[in-house]
């Protein structure tokens, strides 16, 4: 481009019928479709002294910064709009338009400044983009800023601006002052709502976005997905599946977003069959597998156990990244399946893929799941070297796993002194897990007193060194830590088990007595109990509580919410058919006994998500080879 740009003195509606006669070019800017295009019809505007005029500028502006181009056109957009002398209204508020949307919001508070410096008064479009960029940058200070320049130039009260100042301070955590401009929006609309939903959602009172939600006289798809994408990312994944079956029977059809919030609950619920469903609606209503929604997809059928679905899912998927990568070998390291999981890592790394850190999480847990020593320190020592990764806590965590599970319990204790970064409880946890497995009583003692210095309110630690201290008989140090929790107010978290039977899934905790059909099914685990004796089980009562007495603490056991769980499965599934269970902690000694007498003693295959990984028990035996 040569020279600057100035203003002319012509009139803008006769220079507009003289370019629709005589230039042709100008118009062609409708149909342009990439930067060479463009660039040709920008030489002919300055080859014939056309650019010069400030309207034809703020054309080619116009196209360069409009959003359904893409964002590949704005470094041109931005070298076009510093040769320009004298800016209107208009470019500015199509460069902080385009700013605000683009990984450079920051720009869009400067291009205002030099907006203020040229003596410009904005207007109501200037400041709904301006607002929008402090949003991005998560900046509740510039926006406040912005705020002011709202009210200093008297668009306080324009909805569209209330509207992204609702969304900005709710985004940026300030409900409060989101609350109060809401309220204050005479005529709100469906944006306005939503906004405030979305605001309730991230600060994680879903209760208030639902009842909100509730009350809004209009909802379009975005609405929705919002509540159900706020039920999702707050851990309500019941809420969101529920919401999902509301919203299809207003007759609403879902999109991709909604599609991946549903598929993520599922997955956190270990819902197969309405993960399923969920994956048919998409296939019957057409909705593009795109590789967000596929990962999705694998990462739900891994965690619900269907790994066999979830590789054909990955194989099927015509695009995959890193993230994809990682969520077909997570699921396979959840499931057991070292080699494999090993094999698609590989294969990953052929492709070009670079792994990330989480990438690298997945393959070391399932190096530990494998026994796979030597392989797992090749692999944590390549991050390093070949991909300039430094180890994070979580890699660490999983070395003191591997040397745990192959009993290198002072190699492992040797690891974690000498770590460059300071060990934090879970990978001590790790250690201490080992300990108990291996019931080594000396490591398990110097861990567990670490552990419960750093987090003395953490009661799993506390149960863990009792449990490894009533292996050894050592039943002065239960007493002294059963005190020791009772004095500082230390509680068990309740265990609950969940089990999905016709699409619904049910949710058991320990000793359970609100099911309606409870009866039922304590009596049905009575006759399991029954069976499996005669196979050979006795209740293990070492890891109940040891201040009742053998009968009682039989009991106690007879009623963990995985037993109850399992009973209600067998009553409301023919023979034969995999009954899926997922718990919240790790599973106990004497359940993961009793599971394994019950598969082989009903011919039953069972699949149970704990805290750590997955057990598939099948005749008698278990996945996880009896270490978890």
């Amino acid at each position: 481009m040569n020279g600057c740009i100035s203003s002319s003195s012509s009139s803008s509606s006769s220079l507009v019928r003289t370019l629709r006669l005589k230039e042709p070019k100008l118009l062609l800017l409708e149909t342009c479709s990439n930067l060479s295009h463009l660039k040709e019809i920008h030489a002919h505007l300055i080859r014939t002294h056309i650019i010069a005029d400030i309207f034809v500028a703020s054309r080619l502006i116009a196209f360069c910064t409009n959003p359904t181009n893409g964002t590949s056109l704005l470094d041109y957009a931005q070298r076009l709009f510093s040769q320009i002398q004298n800016p209107n209204l208009f470019i500015y508020n199509a460069m902080i338009r385009a700013y605000s949307s683009s990984t450079n919001s920051d720009q869009a508070l400067l291009t205002y400044n030099e907006l203020q410096q040229a003596g410009i008064l904005p207007d109501n479009l200037t400041f709904p983009f301006l607002v929008k960029s402090c949003t991005k940058i998560g900046s509740l200070q510039m926006g406040r800023q912005a705020h002011g320049q709202i009210i200093k130039h008297g668009f306080e009260f324009d909805v569209y601006v209330q509207n992204s100042l609702v969304h900005m301070y709710a985004t940026c955590g300030d409900i409060k002052a989101a609350s109060q401009i809401f309220h204050r929006i005479s005529h709100l609309d469906v944006v306005s709502w939503t906004c405030m939903v979305a605001g309730y959602s991230k600060c994680g009172d879903v209760e208030s976005a639902r009842r909100l939600f509730d009350n809004m006289p209009e909802r379009n798809l975005f609405s929705w997905s919002i509540m159900i994408n706020g039920y999702a990312q707050n851990h309500h994944f019941d809420k969101a599946v529920e919401m999902f079956h509301v919203m299809k029977s207003e007759g609403v059809r879902a999109n991709e977003a909604v599609m991946v919030s549903v598929i993520y609950s599922c997955a956190h619920l270990g819902a197969l069959e309405q993960g399923e469903r969920a994956h048919e609606y998409v296939v019957r209503n057409n909705l593009t597998v795109t590789l967000i929604l596929g990962t999705a997809l694998v990462d739900m059928y891994g965690r619900c156990g269907n790994i066999p679905k979830a590789i054909l899912v990955f194989e099927q998927l015509q695009e995959k990244d890193t993230l994809s990568w990682t969520a077909i070998i997570a699921g396979l390291a959840m499931h057991g399946h070292a080699e494999r999981s090993l094999q698609y890592f590989s294969e990953m790394v052929k492709m070009g893929q670079k792994p990330r850190d989480i990438t690298f999480t997945a393959v070391l847990s399932a190096c530990s799941h494998g026994g796979l020593v030597e392989k797992g320190f090749q692999i944590f020592e390549s991050m390093k070297r070949n991909y300039g990764l430094d180890p994070r806590l979580e890699h660490y965590g999983c070395m003191v796993d591997l040397l745990g599970r192959a009993g290198k319990l002072e190699e492992a204790e040797r690891f974690i002194l000498k770590m460059p970064v300071q060990p934090n409880p879970p990978i001590w946890g790790a250690l201490l897990g080992a300990c108990r497995i291996h019931r080594n009583v000396e490591i398990g003692k110097r861990v567990g007193k670490i552990l419960i210095q750093l987090q003395p309110g953490h009661s799993g630690y506390y149960v863990l060194l009792s449990n490894i201290y009533a292996r050894a008989n050592k039943w002065d140090n239960v007493t002294q830590l059963r005190q020791m929790m009772k004095d500082r107010g230390v509680k068990k978290p309740p265990g609950y088990s969940l089990i999905e039977i016709g699409g619904i899934v049910h949710c058991f905790t320990i000793g359970d007595k609100s099911h309606m059909e409870i009866e039922k099914i304590e009596a049905m685990w009575e006759e399991i109990v029954r069976r499996i004796r005669l196979a050979g089980y006795m209740g293990n009562t070492m890891d109940v509580l040891f201040d009742i007495d053998e009968e009682e603490k039989e009991s106690a056991l007879f009623r963990h919410s995985e037993k109850l769980a399992i009973a209600f499965g067998m009553m409301k599934t023919y023979a034969q058919t995999t009954i899926r269970i997922v718990k919240n902690l790790r599973v106990c000694e004497d359940c993961h006994t009793a599971t394994k007498l019950v598969s082989k003693v009903f011919g039953r295959e069972l699949i149970v998500r704990d805290r750590n990984r997955f057990h598939h028990f099948q005749g008698g035996a278990c996945s996880c080879k009896d270490y978890w």
